[in-house]
């Protein structure tokens, strides 16, 4: 039984290259070096295929190969015994791969010339440590684990969305000493993900978008599939460039929180029964901050992240009794002014932009409704109005109802909505209101 791959797993995150060799049908030797050995599980690896070179022919015409990999922590060199199984141009593998030797070839001053062909697939018969001195391992990390596992627990507890975002950025920042992170929930009818939490940024972003397979946020929740890359990346595909626009849609964008300058990114998709709900996302301004060990815990809290927001989207369907409403209090401000633009479904206090989209759509209601005297409401009678547009399947009610919320805590406290129960929920307005429908 050979070793598993996990053992040697800092072998394979891309910081010194490999170097493989194969052999030609009349058996004259080929060895290269190789920019990218990609961790499958235990038993695989994939290999970057870039160009239809004398290694593509001989790994065609006769499918065994050698890998050496070095351990950039000890100098420990390993053999990989490599049988070929196949080639993918599509899906999670290829996508991740893609955006890793994006990086790569970044770092490396090689981005004209890298482009991923295909994601090699092999299976692993052998492992072989190869003679010679090594430097001592470094002593592991500590807490990983019983982070994530802090994490899970008070996941599980959570009662609300809001419950559950505070937890999941709390373990990054304190048990992951991850300082810019945020988390992008999927509108699958737009094909966008708009941030509800950030932290580490010089603004927050609420509310900003970022389109599906845009940036590594994007790849990973197209593919539904953790997307880590160590290295800067100039890559067009993998940079953060928001939507361009000009009028009513460029009035409506909300600028990106992320750092001008990332050299590591991580995003995990967020996923549950059904299907992927939003991406967590961390980056750094070093060179490998992030190794599979974050991935792995990433994956392990967003996975839990996921089961907990589809139990309180079932939670919230459940209508209670709602708090008493406090007294009105007698407006004193000048109105404030609230605009609405149908074709996006855009809001605007005064000229300020607010909100747009299902979002939107919902504070349009909720301010209609309460110019004629109500201020109580429920999620079920939001889901049951076709007007606002949510999805039949997977649709992210509690998590838009967060991002309405922060955001109108962000202008100030002349609308509220504040939580009074299980499923409900009541429209705060402390100024009077003139709705104009533009």
């Amino acid at each position: 039984m050979t070793l598993p791959l996990s053992h040697i797993r800092a072998c394979l995150e891309g910081a010194i290259p490999a170097a493989m060799a194969t052999c030609a049908p009349d058996g004259t030797p080929n060895v290269v070096y190789i920019s990218q050995v990609f961790f499958v599980d235990d038993r695989h690896v994939a290999l970057s295929f870039q160009f239809f070179n004398k290694t593509r022919r001989n790994v065609l015409a006769h499918p065994y190969a050698t890998v050496l990999v070095l351990d950039p922590r000890t100098a420990a060199h390993w053999r990989l015994h490599l049988h070929y199984l196949r080639t993918e141009t599509s899906g999670p593998l290829f996508e991740g791969m893609k955006a890793q030797l994006a990086g790569i070839a970044s770092h490396t001053g090689m981005e004209d010339v890298f482009k991923l062909l295909g994601s090699d697939v092999y299976e692993v018969e052998r492992v072989e440590r190869v003679e010679g001195e090594a430097l001592p391992p470094p002593p592991p990390r500590g807490g990983v684990l019983a982070a994530v596992r802090r994490c899970c627990t008070q996941l599980a507890r959570s009662a609300s969305m809001d419950d559950a975002l505070n937890t999941v950025m709390g373990a990054l920042r304190d048990g992951l000493a991850i300082e810019h992170a945020m988390v992008l929930m999927l509108d699958a009818a737009s094909r966008r993900l708009y941030t509800v939490a950030s932290m580490g940024y010089a603004h927050s972003g609420v509310g900003s978008e970022i389109e599906l397979g845009q940036g590594v946020i994007g790849v990973a929740a197209r593919e539904a599939t953790p997307v880590r890359i160590v290295h800067v990346t100039h890559a067009s595909l993998y940079t953060q460039a928001m939507r361009g626009g000009a009028g009513l849609e460029a009035a409506t964008e909300i600028p990106y929180p992320g750092l001008a300058q990332p050299r590591s990114q991580l995003a995990v998709p967020i996923v549950s029964a059904a299907g992927v709900l939003g991406v967590l996302f961390a980056e750094s301004g070093e060179d490998l901050r992030f190794d599979h060990e974050d991935e792995d815990a990433l994956a392990t809290i967003a996975a839990q992240f996921g089961a907990v927001i589809a139990q309180v989207q079932d939670d919230t369907d459940a209508d209670t009794p709602a708090r008493e409403a406090p007294p009105a209090t007698a407006p004193a401000a000048p109105p404030l002014v609230v605009r609405h633009f149908a074709s996006n479904a855009s809001v605007f206090f005064g000229d300020d932009y607010l909100i747009k989209g299902v979002a939107g759509a919902i504070l349009w209601k909720l301010l209609n409704e309460h110019a004629r005297g109500r201020s109580e409401f429920s999620n079920r009678e939001l889901r049951l109005d076709p007007a606002i547009g949510l999805p039949d399947v997977c649709d992210n009610l509690e998590a838009r109802l967060v991002l309405l919320r922060r955001r109108l805590e962000e202008y100030g406290d002349a609308v509220r909505i504040e939580k009074t129960g299980r499923g409900r929920f009541r429209l705060a307005v402390t100024r009077p209101v003139t709705l104009h429908q533009a």
